[in-house]
């Protein structure tokens, strides 16, 4: 399939107890995709999945992927290993993995090649590739993600380079045939978009997400002003989300606004001070922008 639009990278509720909270994820994930998302991502990094066990991973990919269902909309699932692509269910709305450039190793490209090359050939269903090289250490030059794009079971990118640097607009100006490249860093997803960008895996999407949907659809649309005006507020918006380590603070916001049961995360992380979260509320609740959002959604 061909990739574009806005993708949430859903959070993993817990409950009181400290277990996930299945019916919180249940109805998170309809919002999501009610307010006109393109698709979501169970066990991205945004939904901790290294602090789940096998089970609880099994369970949040069983919920998500029932709402996928009934909504006919595609689900792409984190994993980063042959074994985690092997066990990926054989399921319709299971379109894709996301699978992280290997982190603190340094392998070099051609070693992120042969790395990529290996885990394709394993999986039931296409990569996306997440280049973050700030946090994994690796930088990928625009020449080697042009050979990424060329192996066979290599869909796309999610792009988190921390800025447009010559390399982005390298890439947007001619990015390779059949190839998506979603921008991953939330604060700049409308610079990537009016760059050519086909869409955007964006854990600020749990809030607003009619509008960054709307973001995407101006600048597809060709509707510059609009748009502009739409990407200030909205990178106001991540900026105030990504305050702390993230989800901390998106967590928070969800469930100030009741919409899952605790703000909990789990170690290493920790739950965010709270004016980080009041700034970022204060935000959500914006009326301004949330109104920009529905125009012309009809």
């Amino acid at each position: 399939m061909t990739f574009s639009g806005v993708y949430v990278p859903l959070i993993t509720p817990f409950d009181a107890t400290g277990a996930v909270a299945l019916d919180a994820l249940d109805a998170l994930t309809h919002q999501v995709l009610a307010a006109g998302a393109a698709g979501v991502v169970a066990l991205g990094t945004t939904g901790e999945p290294a602090s789940l066990n096998v089970r609880e991973r099994q369970a949040v990919v069983d919920a998500v992927a029932r709402v996928c269902r009934e909504r006919n909309a595609p689900l792409i699932v984190g994993a980063n290993a042959v074994e985690a692509v092997e066990a990926l269910p054989r399921r319709a709305e299971v379109v894709a993995a996301l699978s992280v450039v290997p982190p603190f190793l340094r392998p070099g490209e051609a070693g992120v090649l042969a790395h990529f090359a290996s885990l394709a050939a394993a999986s039931p269903v296409p990569l996306v590739v997440y280049h973050v090289p700030y946090r994994t250490g690796q930088h990928l030059g625009t020449d080697a993600i042009r050979r990424l794009a060329e192996l066979p079971g290599v869909a796309g990118i999610k792009y988190s380079v921390g800025a447009i640097d010559g390399g982005t607009v390298e890439l947007l100006a001619e990015p390779p045939p059949d190839f998506a490249v979603l921008g991953g860093d939330d604060t700049l997803i409308s610079a990537l978009l009016a760059l050519g960008a086909h869409g955007g895996i964006l854990a600020s999407a749990h809030l607003g997400t009619a509008a960054f949907v709307a973001l995407a659809e101006a600048w597809r649309a060709g509707d510059a002003a609009r748009a502009r005006s739409l990407g200030h507020r909205l990178a106001a918006l991540s900026t105030a989300l990504f305050a702390e380590p993230n989800p901390t603070v998106i967590k928070a916001v969800l469930h100030a606004q009741g919409r899952i049961p605790t703000p909990s995360v789990r170690l290493p992380l920790v739950r965010p001070g709270p004016e980080a979260v009041r700034a970022a509320a204060r935000l959500a609740q914006d009326d301004g922008w949330r109104t920009l959002s529905l125009q012309g959604l009809a």
